[in-house]
C-alpha cells in the first residue's frame, strides 16, 4: 500500500519546481561567437595581405664586348664650366639700370646694365663741337690759300714782262706757301678732333656693359645707384662687377685621380658620369686631356672629362663620380661576367645578412647577394641578381619575403 502512494508521489508534478533551462540562447551566442570568428578572420586576411607600397629600380646590364668595359678606376670631381666671366664695366661710374637676373639667358653682346652717361655725353658733345671748329678753319685757311695761289700765279706773268717787281712776286709765292702749310695743319687738326670725337663715342659706348659671350646669369653682383668700377678701390664700397656668366655648353667635370693609378687614364678614354643630384643618370663622356702637373700636397693629377649630354639639370659646382672604363676589346671564351651596379639604397639587412627584394609580380623574394665595391651612391653586386631585374629600394624595415606590393607611382 505504501508502495503504490510512493510510486504515485513520483508520478504527481510539482508545480513549485523551476522550469528547466532553455537552449535557445545558447544557440543564439554560439551563432554571434560564430559570426565574430569570421569577421576576425576576414579582416585578418584583408589587413594581412594588404599591398606594401615602394619604389624600383631596374638593374642595368653590364657593359660587354663591342663597348667601353668595365670601370678600371673611379673618382670623384666637380661640374665645372671652361667658359665663366665676371662683366664689369670698363669705366668707373654709377649704376643707372640692371637689366639682368639670376637664371636669366643672355646673348652676345647684349646689354647687361647701363651707366649714367652724363660726364661721356659732356665729352663727345664737346669733341664733336672742337671737329666742326677745325672743319671751319680749314674752309677758311683752303680759300685764303686759293686766292695766294692765283695772285701768286699773276704776278709771276706780271714779273716776267716786268710790269711787278721780283719782290712783290717773291712776297706773294712766300704768303702763299705758307698758307699751304697752314691749310696742312688745319686738315691734320680736323683728323685729330675727329678721332677725338672716335674716342669720346667709345666713352659713351663705354656706359654699357654688354655680355661678352652667350650664357647664363649666376650672379647679380650690382643694384641701380652703386658705383661701379674695373679696379678695386679697397674700400669695399665700390663694385667691381655687375654679374656672372656662364656659358652652359662649356661645362665638363674635372676630378682629381691619385698618382699611382694615374697610369689607368689616356686621353679620349671613355667614362661614366654620375652627379651626386642624380644617382641614377649615367653620363657617358670621354677624357678630354691630362693636365701635365701635380698636387703636392694631395698627391693627385687633374684630369679634365668632356660630357656628351647637354642638359639644363647640369650645373656648375655639382658633386660627380667618375668611372673610367677600360677600352673595347672583343669577348673571349673565359671571360668572366661583370659586375652589375644597383643603387645603395637597393640593400636591406636582415639576420645579419645584406639582402635585396626581387619584384616578382606583385609579390616581393628576398634574395642574399654578395656585395663588391661601393661607388658613390652606387654599390657592386658580384652575386644574387641578374640584368632585367626590379629591385625595391627603400624597403621598409617591415618588409618580408612573400609580401604583396605596390609600385608607387
Amino acid at each position: 500500500m505504501n508502495t503504490n502512494a510512493d510510486l504515485l508521489k513520483e508520478l504527481r508534478i510539482d508545480r513549485s519546481a523551476p522550469p528547466p533551462p532553455s537552449r535557445r540562447g545558447l544557440w543564439i551566442g554560439l551563432a554571434i561567437a560564430a559570426l565574430l570568428l569570421v569577421v576576425l578572420v576576414a579582416g585578418f586576411m584583408v589587413l594581412g595581405t594588404r599591398a606594401v607600397e615602394v619604389e624600383t629600380t631596374v638593374v642595368a646590364a653590364p657593359n660587354t664586348a663591342g663597348a667601353a668595359g668595365g670601370s678600371v678606376l673611379d673618382a670623384s670631381g666637380y661640374v665645372v664650366a671652361r667658359r665663366m666671366a665676371t662683366v664689369s664695366a670698363k669705366i668707373t661710374g654709377r649704376v643707372r639700370e640692371v637689366r639682368i637676373e639670376e637664371g636669366q639667358r643672355v646673348e652676345a653682346d647684349e646689354i647687361l646694365a647701363m651707366l649714367d652717361p652724363i660726364d661721356a655725353d659732356a665729352r663727345r658733345d664737346l669733341s664733336a663741337a672742337q671737329l666742326e671748329a677745325a672743319r671751319s678753319q680749314v674752309a677758311g685757311v683752303q680759300a685764303q690759300l686759293t686766292e695766294a695761289s692765283a695772285n701768286a700765279d699773276r704776278l709771276q706773268a706780271l714779273v716776267g714782262q716786268q710790269l711787278v717787281s721780283r719782290a712783290q712776286f717773291e712776297q706773294a709765292v712766300a704768303q702763299r706757301d705758307a698758307l699751304r702749310a697752314q691749310f696742312a695743319t688745319a686738315r691734320r687738326n680736323a683728323n685729330v678732333a675727329s678721332e677725338q670725337l672716335r674716342i669720346s663715342d667709345i666713352g659713351v659706348d663705354d656706359t654699357l656693359v654688354r655680355a661678352p659671350f652667350a650664357g647664363v646669369v649666376v650672379a647679380k653682383a650690382a643694384q641701380p645707384g652703386e658705383i661701379v668700377s674695373p679696379l678695386s678701390a679697397g674700400g669695399g664700397f665700390t663694385r667691381t662687377g655687375i654679374g656672372t656668366l656662364v656659358d652652359m655648353d662649356s661645362l665638363e667635370v674635372e676630378v682629381d685621380v691619385g698618382e699611382s693609378y694615374i697610369g689607368r687614364v689616356t686621353p679620349g678614354m671613355p667614362v661614366e658620369t654620375t652627379l651626386n643630384a642624380y644617382q641614377d643618370w649615367k653620363i657617358p663622356g670621354s677624357v678630354i686631356a691630362i693636365v701635365p702637373t701635380a698636387d703636392r700636397g694631395k698627391a693627385t693629377v687633374k684630369v679634365r672629362i668632356a660630357l656628351d649630354a647637354k642638359d639644363a639639370r647640369i650645373v656648375p659646382d655639382m658633386g660627380a663620380t667618375v668611372s673610367f672604363l677600360e677600352q673595347a676589346r672583343p669577348a673571349q671564351d673565359g671571360d668572366t661576367p661583370r659586375r652589375v651596379r644597383v643603387p645603395a639604397t637597393a640593400l636591406s639587412e636582415r639576420d645579419g645578412a645584406q639582402v635585396v627584394f626581387v619584384l616578382d609580380g606583385d609579390v616581393v623574394r628576398r634574395r642574399p647577394v654578395e656585395v663588391g665595391e661601393r661607388v658613390g651612391g652606387n654599390v657592386e653586386i658580384a652575386q644574387g641578381v641578374t640584368p632585367g631585374e626590379e629591385l625595391v629600394i627603400n624597403a621598409p624595415d617591415a618588409l618580408e619575403d612573400g609580401a604583396r606590393v605596390r609600385i608607387r607611382q
